[in-house]
């Protein structure tokens, strides 16, 4: 796969939430955004949306937990990449006591694993373009709450893993974490229904606000670097 574009920008859980929100404000005629996700009728909707706004997009319906058809897919990418957005992610909660071993491991598998793969897989395409990685994380990877264990473990080992590539990529590459706080996607619609709590949007980020803290990153200029950010509703 050659997208033909000045910049290539790869999405992940690009069909809703913030990955959709994050590739509606990077359309732009000069950009081709490759959109990934499992949901191919969601991504078609949003494929739609960028190629409106000028861009050219590619759709790639995928599990991003399977690694050999991820690598079969990153062997095939052959254009540089000017940014990889890692926005598809679980969240799942219980009680230490209560966890399921295979939620902890979905957990890991999605949040950490699927990554990390992704990662591997486009770095020489990242390197090419001296390229942006940004990690969306979460609170939760800053700090752990009760019944948040096997999220929050996934989120600090994501952490880790982005300030280990930043670490090893040197001045190949920027390397960002973003931190949201609670922010209205279905997502946050199903952590509420699992703490029982009321569902309050007004009281949380919106996804376009954590998608313009992305795109504040992937579009700072050269030689300015943002390794860790925050973003919490005011």
């Amino acid at each position: 796969m050659t997208p033909a574009a000045t910049e290539t920008i790869v999405i992940t859980g690009a069909s809703s939430g913030i990955g959709h929100a994050t590739a509606r404000l990077l359309s732009a005629p000069s950009r081709t955004l490759v959109l990934m996700g499992r949901n191919a009728d969601a991504l078609g909707g949003v494929t739609r949306e960028v190629e409106a706004a000028g861009a050219t997009a590619v759709s790639v319906t995928l599990d991003l937990t399977d690694v050999l058809a991820v690598q079969r897919f990153t062997a095939s990418f052959d254009a540089p990449v000017t940014a990889l957005v890692h926005s598809a992610g679980l969240a799942s909660l219980g009680t230490l006591e209560t966890l399921d071993p295979a939620d902890v491991e979905a957990h890991m598998r999605i949040n950490v694993q699927a990554p990390v793969t992704l990662t591997q897989g486009l770095l020489p395409n990242l390197r090419a373009a001296r390229g942006t990685v940004v990690f969306v994380n979460s609170g939760a990877g800053l700090r752990a709450r009760a019944g948040w264990g096997a999220y929050a473990a996934s989120k600090f080992a994501l952490r880790a893993v982005a300030d280990a590539l930043r670490e090893e990529e040197g001045d190949r590459l920027r390397v960002t974490s973003i931190y949201p706080g609670r922010t209205d996607t279905p997502m946050q619609v199903g952590v509420r229904a699992q703490e029982g709590g009321a569902y309050e949007p007004e009281a949380y980020l919106t996804a376009e606000d954590v998608a313009r803290s992305i795109v504040h990153v992937v579009e700072a200029p050269a030689g300015v670097s943002v390794p860790d950010l925050s973003v919490r509703p005011s």
